[in-house]
């Protein structure tokens, strides 16, 4: 098994703040992967506007762009 970013204690949390009454392993740990699978997406389309706009720092800016080519809300 791979090492997370994640704990999986919040993703608990996560489900339970979303009105889960209770919350299977299986289902904890599948957001988990989900969620850092997105994370990863966005982290690499922040660093490549970074990059674009001729900076090595990544800037909080960058990630909200990046972030919304994934969000549907």
């Amino acid at each position: 098994m791979t090492s997370s970013e994640f704990g999986l204690s919040a993703m608990y949390r996560i489900l339970k703040k979303s009105g889960a009454e209770r919350v299977s392993d299986e289902s904890a740990d599948e957001l988990r992967r989900i969620l850092e699978e997105i994370g990863v997406a966005i982290a690499k389309s922040a660093v490549d506007m970074s990059g674009h706009a001729g900076r090595k720092t990544v800037k909080a800016e960058d990630v909200r762009l990046a972030a919304k080519q994934f969000a549907k809300f």
